[in-house]
């Protein structure tokens, strides 16, 4: 887990690496046997989760989406003018400050 600025909500997240990411896909398939099974409510479904991403980062999450997209592989590197991670790993500019990215030394 790394701490990264969000662009979608603004402000710093913790954001998970793969192996964290993979326990709270785990739990949404076993959330999906469960909707199978007859649960119906998204809140409960959702729950497990919502609270491993809780116990994982510290942070109290009340969307799954939210969760979904606070992945570290979804980021690219940071601005080299603001310090903010791009928007994606194939970023042409910075979403938070507009400056051009930088090309890679070789």
């Amino acid at each position: 887990m790394k701490v990264l600025w969000c662009w979608r909500c603004r402000m710093d997240l913790p954001m998970l690496d793969e192996e964290e990411f993979a326990r709270i896909h785990l739990l949404l398939q076993r959330k999906q046997l469960r909707n199978e099974a007859g649960i119906s409510s998204l809140k409960h479904a959702f729950a497990p989760a919502l609270r491993e991403y809780e116990r994982l980062t510290g942070f109290r999450e009340t969307n799954i989406n939210a969760v979904l997209h606070h992945r570290l592989i979804l980021f690219g590197p940071p601005c080299t003018a603001c310090g903010k991670p791009l928007r994606t790993p194939q970023a042409r500019y910075c979403a938070a400050c507009g400056a051009s990215r930088q090309p890679v030394p070789s």
